[in-house]
């Protein structure tokens, strides 16, 4: 082979040995990676690692994204890469077990029929297409699950929300969860829409209230203002949270939902409580209801004159997201208020060794109003009339979680067995068959307290004529039911951190520039304000004395109300000036700092590799001429 020939065949060998190196070596150093970042966003959890090794099928996952519109915003183009990144990091961990594929719905294309087939939202966008973005999840049984929209503003549930979906394709079973309660909407089909809305993702089992077993295989129990629960009944509960660990409960002082007896003999069971469960877990229902005017609601409700309007009840609390837990999955993402009726307060027991957590609470002066005054229709009037305010917000949602220990420290009660002969042999069956005692908890437990039982009526939070929510107590609760019956190594992944980064040094050169600036520009619209406000008393007329003045020249002024009238214009004509001025300044520094970046990021990189060049090419000149 001549040396012209060599050098071509030699350096296409040298590629084809490169490629082929790289389809044997790829696959095999694909699960190693070093994650430099600083929040570690390309590493991911634990749990999501236990979920994807633990896969007993394949699954299938379809990212539908619309490429040609996402790249008109930024955000969402920076969002789409970041989804691309952490699904390739699933695929390495998952391998074959878990399938990935991208589509790109163009309008009237068989991925758009595809992604709106399967619930992917539409979104709206300035121009003629709209933005598809989001994942389809199936499993080898058709079984299909999605997240129709990926906000970037829920970045730091993202890897939740994907490990959630993916665990729920690998077991297409739905999670069983058993409602006890005593509200009839709660309890009848066609009932509540949050009734509805269970019955349509899960499972349900209804638990009545005279049970002496709870129902088997239970993934999660809800307890919506319970009956007032025997012995026996109260440690078949405890005995499932120490087991299972996965339970909600809504109590109240004063349920206003609670349905009135037909007989006047019996009384209406308006107040539920922790009972037994309260001092072990130093969660504790005060006995009077919580009334806030901070966050009142605004209902239709008599207004004391006869006649009903629109006012703002402090009974009925709408507490905003930002009174909710940013911390907690279950709250950080709540973009609409929490409607509460009448609810009670959560007190903590400092001293108790269980780890709790505040979700929810008051304003920082709510008052309290006892209990049987808050489940009558009280007046505005006659609620601000009871109103003592309180220094310090008060708890309504409270989350336990940890090791727990039982309520009955001696061991399972002797149950009392009813009366009738048949529901006592068959109470006596259930007895028998009970699980032993158990002192502790076999796994974390994650328990949700609510201090509110009518937060799932519909009018709290449902548009009935539009049938659509304007309030997130349903999502609310949605949220907690799916945690709790996930995945046990789910309970604990929390919040990510995002992938966006702030400019610290332009946040930093921001607040300086408050700081130096924006106190002189108070005091010079101060200074302004009242510069005009006298102006405008010389200049203006009033009174049956008053005469009509010439307000160009200040005529019928005295020499000196003409002298100060010259001053007062030069005055408003200074301070618009330093204004205008104190605005360019503000932006001055910011400004210069992103037109250096801009020359780095453009010219840098060019200017670097010429000079380089310059200097190769010197030094070449240099030794050829020595």
């Amino acid at each position: 082979m001549t040396p012209r020939r060599f050098l071509p065949a030699a350096t296409a060998l040298i590629v084809a040995l490169f490629v082929a190196a790289t389809l044997i070596v790829y696959p095999l150093a694909r699960p190693a990676r070093v994650d430099f970042t600083e929040n570690h966003l390309f590493t991911l959890s634990d749990e999501t690692a236990d979920v994807l090794r633990g896969l007993s099928e394949p699954v299938e996952i379809t990212f539908v994204y619309t490429r040609s519109v996402g790249q008109d915003y930024p955000e969402i183009r920076a969002y789409a890469s970041r989804v691309r990144e952490l699904l390739d990091s699933y695929k390495a961990v998952a391998g074959s077990q878990l399938r990935i594929e991208e589509i790109d719905p163009q309008p009237f294309s068989q991925a758009e029929d595809e992604a709106l087939a399967a619930g992917i939202r539409a979104v709206d966008t300035e121009g003629d297409d709209p933005l598809y973005f989001g994942i389809i999840g199936r499993n080898s049984v058709d079984e299909q699950r999605v997240l129709d929209f990926l906000s970037p503003d829920q970045e730091e549930t993202l890897e939740y929300d994907l490990t959630r979906l993916v665990a729920r394709l690998d077991r297409p079973e739905a999670p069983l969860i058993g409602v006890l309660t005593t509200l009839p909407g709660m309890k009848e089909e066609g009932g509540y829409s949050l009734r509805g809305e269970m019955e349509r993702t899960f499972d349900i089992v209804q638990i009545e209230e005279d049970f002496f077993e709870l129902p088997q295989d239970m993934d999660a129990l809800i307890m919506i203002h319970p009956p007032g629960l025997s012995e026996w009944q109260s440690w078949l509960v405890d005995q499932f949270i120490l087991r299972t660990g996965r339970a909600a409960i809504l109590v109240d002082p004063a349920a206003k939902t609670s349905p009135k007896p037909q007989s006047r003999l019996v009384e209406r069971h308006i107040r539920s409580d922790l009972g037994r469960f309260g001092p072990v877990w130093g969660v504790s229902l005060a006995p009077d209801a919580v009334a806030d005017t901070e966050t009142a609601l605004p209902i239709q409700a008599p207004t004391g004159s006869g006649r009903t309007g629109i006012v703002r009840h402090p009974l009925y609390v709408s507490t905003p997201p930002a009174m909710m837990s940013q911390e907690s999955i279950l709250t950080a993402h709540l973009s609409r208020s929490v409607n509460f009726a009448s609810p009670g307060a959560l007190v903590l027991d400092e001293d108790s060794p269980i780890d709790k957590e505040v979700l929810i609470e008051t304003g920082p002066a709510p008052s309290w109003i006892e209990a049987d005054e808050a489940v009558k229709d009280l007046t505005v009037e006659e609620s601000l009339a009871l109103y003592e305010p309180l220094e310090g917000a008060k708890a309504l949602a409270v989350r336990v979680h940890g090791t727990l220990v039982s309520a009955f420290p001696d061991g399972a009660p002797d149950p009392e067995l009813p009366e009738d002969p048949v529901m006592a042999e068959f109470a006596a069956r259930a007895i028998a068959n009970a699980e032993p005692h158990i002192a502790s908890s076999e796994q974390p437990a994650e328990v949700l307290v609510f201090s509110d039982a009518d937060l799932v009526d519909d009018g709290l939070y449902i548009d009935l004529q539009r049938q659509s929510a304007f309030a997130d107590n349903g999502a609310l609760l949605m949220n907690v039911l799916d945690m709790l019956s996930g995945e046990a190594s789910l309970l604990s992944l929390r919040a990510r951190a995002s992938s966006r980064r702030t400019m610290t040094r332009v946040e930093r050169m921001r607040d300086e520039a408050q700081t130096e600036f924006f106190d002189e520009q108070g005091q010079l619209e101060t200074q302004l304000a009242e510069t005009e406000a006298r102006l405008e008393e010389l200049l203006q007329t009033g009174g049956s004395q008053a005469v009509s003045i010439d307000t160009a020249t200040g005529a019928n002024l005295t020499p000196d109300q003409q002298e100060e009238l010259s001053r007062l214009r030069m005055e408003v004509t200074e301070t618009r000036e330093r204004l205008r001025a104190i605005e360019r300044d503000f932006r001055r520094d910011i400004d210069a700092l992103e037109a250096w970046l801009k020359f780095i990021n453009i010219f840098a990189g060019p200017l670097l590799i010429g000079a380089i060049g310059l200097f190769v090419w010197w030094r070449r000149r240099r030794s050829l001429s020595a």
